[in-house]
């Protein structure tokens, strides 16, 4: 008689969330699948299909036999590309040797944190913050520590707010600016700030997000690794997903002090090795080619973001703020918590968000997935006349409240 196999899985697995960003949109997909109509304002995916001449740039690499394994950091002309674009953009040297390529930025993080964090190091992370991050962070055994800031500061924490959280243990600074949640940008002030405290202890390692960059409202973008005093304690971030509209690619890169850059190229060298050849070569066409493309997008952006703003707050009870990046809008719900619809009790943004999938059917994420349990997410990666539609039904779901 054959035993019943048993399942053993890892403790850091039975342990880890599921990303609410993917798993609403799973809700969304199948929901749809029913037969119902719903608008998924759910992924952080451009709408844009990614610019012609990056994809016959990777084409003509296919035809030049760039078919073959990478080295793991990444092929010397796309490193080249970007060692120009950090230069140019954002005011950072580095050799090519400091200069990572990843699978996705995603990997990126994944590799910093494995390489600076032992088990119980702390990691602070101004919230609301990116999903992955914490999850990363606990993952690579470190502990996350959520530095967070409301709407009511613009979802931007102080450098006062990062003094107080910093102990001892902790290791690493990890933000996103243009953020994700949020679309929240730190100014070169505010930056400056938080760069002078990190900059008063010699064991603390900034890790800044900037992949969305090129989706910036402001007059500049900043990176806080161009400030003298944490250059050499800086790894910086990016990718192609958003400003390119190449999510499906995977592909990020990290700019890091040499000892970092090693540590992930090693570590990488053992889990994935290098990106994909001719998807390399097109990121380095991207980055040294025609930017129109991408300020056209941005301009889109905007447009939807500014009708985003002025319809929804029109919603009573619904706090909006002006976010000065990517496409996400990040309302302040809590005037709706204790509220009910016949049944169906709103007593959290879980709540909220399951209320509006079923009820309203369109698709967003909790707050509570971002460190901020007050507030949902809605991303205007879709087209005007879907996200007009999407806010008509939020509006007459939030009517039905009392």
């Amino acid at each position: 008689m054959a035993l019943a196999a048993k399942t053993h899985l890892a403790q850091r697995i039975l342990e880890m969330e599921e990303s609410a960003t993917i798993k609403m949109a799973q809700m969304a997909r199948d929901l749809a699948a029913e037969g119902h109509e719903v608008i998924s304002l759910s992924l952080g995916e451009p709408d844009f299909d990614t610019p012609d001449h990056i994809k016959e740039a990777a084409k003509k690499a296919l035809d030049d036999g760039y078919t073959k394994y990478t080295p793991v950091p990444g092929l010397v002309e796309l490193r080249k590309a970007i060692q120009t674009k950090f230069k140019r953009d954002n005011g950072l040297e580095f050799d090519l040797s400091q200069i990572v390529v990843s699978n996705g930025a995603k990997q990126s993080i994944a590799n910093i944190c494995m390489s600076l964090l032992d088990e119980g190091d702390e990691v602070a992370i101004l919230a609301p913050y990116w999903v992955s991050y914490s999850e990363i962070v606990k993952v690579a055994g470190g502990v996350p520590v959520l530095v967070s800031a409301g709407i009511e500061q613009d979802y931007k924490v102080t450098a006062d707010q990062v003094r107080e959280a910093l102990t001892e243990r902790t290791r690493i600074l990890l933000f996103s600016s243009p953020c994700n949640p949020t679309g929240s940008v730190y100014t070169k002030p505010e930056l400056q700030a938080i760069a002078d405290v990190i900059a008063e202890r010699d064991d603390i390692y900034i890790v800044s997000d900037e992949i969305y960059e090129y989706i910036n409202f402001t007059d500049e973008h900043v990176s806080i690794g161009s400030f003298e005093n944490v250059k050499d304690r800086t790894v910086t971030v990016n990718g192609f997903s958003k400003g390119f509209a190449m999510t499906g690619w995977r592909l990020g890169y990290i700019g890091a002090p040499q000892w970092i850059a090693s540590a992930c190229a090693k570590i990488q060298g053992q889990f994935t090795s290098g990106a994909t050849a001719f998807g390399q070569m097109a990121g380095a066409h991207a980055l040294t080619s025609d930017m129109t493309p991408t300020q056209e997008m941005k301009a889109a952006f905007l447009k939807r973001r500014d009708m985003m703003i002025e319809e929804l707050s029109k919603i009573s009870g619904m706090k909006v703020n002006k976010p000065q990046g990517a496409f996400y809008i990040f309302p302040d719900i809590s005037a709706y918590f204790g509220k009910k619809a016949g049944d169906f009790a709103i007593n959290t943004a879980d709540d909220f968000c399951e209320y509006l999938l079923k009820e309203a059917h369109v698709a967003v994420v909790t707050g509570s997935a971002f460190g901020a349990p007050e507030c949902f997410r809605i991303s205007y990666a879709a087209s005007e006349a879907e996200l007009r539609e999407a806010v008509k039904r939020i509006a007459a779901a939030v009517e039905r409240l009392g």
